[in-house]
C-alpha cells in the first residue's frame, strides 16, 4: 500500500537499490507505479514508450543469465577505466558500489519483478524548407517517466535501479520477451523490497556543477 512521503525528502533520499529481500511484490503496486510513470511530461504528449513487466520465474532467469554475461564482460572493462580514488573514503564507496552491482548481477533472477522500458526507433527531427530541425533525442520523452516510476516505487516501499548493462545483449533480451525489433530497450528496472536504507547519497554539490548566465561563471 502506498504511503505518504514528502516530495523533497523523496527526491533527496531515493537512491539506487540493488539488494532485495524475497518478499513478493503485488501486481497492483506495479500498476500504481506505472500509472505514475505515464503522468510524466513528454514532447508533444506523445508518450513514446511501452512497458514489459516480467514476473514469470523462467523469463526472469533467462534475462538474469543475459545480464550476468553482460556484467562479467562490462565490469572489468569499466574498472580498468575508472580513475584511482583520491581518498580512502572514496575508495571504500567505490568498492561498495561495485559489490552491490555485482550482487545484483548474480541475483537478478531472484528479484520478483523486472520492468523493461521500450522506445520505438523513431527520430524527433522534423524538416522544413530550410532543412532539418533536430530538437533532441526521443529519450528526453522517456526517461522522465522512468524517474516517476522510481519515485512511485519509493512511495510503495519498493526499491529499484535503472540499469542498461543488458544492452550488450539487447537483441537476445528482445527475443526472450518477444519484443519487436522496432523497439529499443532503454531501461531495465528490477523491483523488489529493498535490503538497503534510504538516505542522501554522496554527490558532487550542485554549486560545483552550475554556471550562471555564461558557462564557467559562478554565483558569488
Amino acid at each position: 500500500m502506498a504511503v505518504e512521503i514528502d516530495l523533497a525528502e523523496a527526491l533527496r533520499t531515493t537512491r539506487a537499490m540493488r539488494r532485495f529481500t524475497d518478499e513478493p511484490v503485488d501486481d497492483d503496486q506495479i500498476l500504481r507505479c506505472l500509472d505514475a510513470a505515464v503522468q510524466a511530461p513528454s514532447g508533444g504528449n506523445i508518450q513514446p514508450y511501452q512497458f514489459v513487466v516480467v514476473t514469470e520465474p523462467d523469463l526472469r532467469a533467462r534475462l538474469a543469465e543475459l545480464y550476468l554475461r553482460a556484467w562479467e564482460r562490462y565490469a572489468p572493462a569499466v574498472t580498468a577505466l575508472t580513475p584511482t580514488p583520491k581518498s580512502e573514503e572514496a575508495a571504500d564507496r567505490q568498492r561498495r558500489n561495485m559489490a552491490a552491482s555485482d550482487e545484483l548481477a548474480r541475483n537478478l533472477g531472484a528479484v520478483p519483478v523486472h520492468v523493461l522500458v521500450l522506445m520505438p526507433k523513431i527520430s524527433m527531427t522534423i524538416t522544413d524548407d530550410e532543412g532539418d530541425m533536430d530538437v533532441g533525442p526521443t529519450y528526453a520523452s522517456v526517461y522522465p517517466a522512468v524517474q516517476n516510476f522510481i519515485l512511485a516505487c519509493r512511495a510503495e516501499g519498493l526499491g529499484t535501479v535503472l540499469t542498461t548493462v543488458y544492452k550488450i545483449h539487447e537483441a537476445e533480451v528482445r527475443e526472450v520477451c518477444g519484443i519487436p525489433d522496432r523497439y529499443e530497450v532503454v531501461a531495465l528496472l528490477p523491483v523488489g523490497h529493498p535490503r538497503g536504507r534510504w538516505g542522501v547519497a554522496a554527490r558532487r554539490p550542485a554549486s560545483a556543477l552550475t554556471s550562471w548566465n555564461r558557462f564557467g561563471e559562478k554565483r558569488r
